[in-house]
């Protein structure tokens, strides 16, 4: 259900550009969906995650840019700018604090070494990077329609290919006294 709600706003902002083939509509829809949805998050949790609140402040920035100038350039630097943000903080995560943002995010389900946390917060760096790089290659180099479609199946596509690959690399580097935990219970 949160994985609905998180792209609720995209999935609307789609369905707005695909029946009607204008951008800046789209975007105008973009922007109250967005905050319908972090209203609908507070009063159903008591709170909002940082992410959202950034992801929230660029719809309104760069949506409203968006508008005011008539330039989809603007809404469609977003997921770049997301992605952006994201690479730097994993990227500094692992010079703030003692575990990078990725082991404190797993390191109740997973167990792995420290070497294995850090290059797998490397590989989520890298990936931000290069999504947010695709992006823009997508949005300079294409049609208007396959960015609005990379923009949803394509950008999620990757992740969750990516999300794959770090099951694989995940498996070969979970500690072996987490195995030897579950066989003496």
């Amino acid at each position: 259900m949160k994985l609905l709600l998180d792209f609720l706003p995209v999935i609307i902002f789609f369905i707005v550009y695909k029946s009607t083939d204008d951008i800046i509509l789209a975007t105008a829809i973009l922007i109250p969906a967005t905050l319908l949805q972090m209203l609908y998050t507070w009063i159903k949790t008591h709170k909002i995650e940082i992410i959202q609140l950034v992801t929230l402040a660029l719809v309104v920035i760069l949506g409203g840019a968006t508008i005011i100038f008539q330039d989809k350039t603007f809404i469609q630097w977003k997921p770049t700018v997301v992605t952006w943000l994201f690479a730097g903080a994993f990227l500094g995560s692992q010079f703030i604090g003692d575990k990078t943002i990725i082991q404190r995010l797993m390191q109740n389900t997973i167990q792995m070494p420290a070497h294995a946390w850090k290059s797998l917060n490397y590989a989520w760096v890298v990936f931000y990077v290069i999504l947010g790089a695709v992006n823009l290659y997508v949005a300079y180099t294409m049609s208007e329609e396959i960015w609005v479609n990379f923009k949803l199946f394509g950008m999620m596509g990757l992740t969750f290919i990516f999300i794959l690959m770090q099951g694989f690399y995940i498996s070969r580097h979970i500690e072996a006294d987490n195995s030897e935990k579950n066989t003496e219970n």
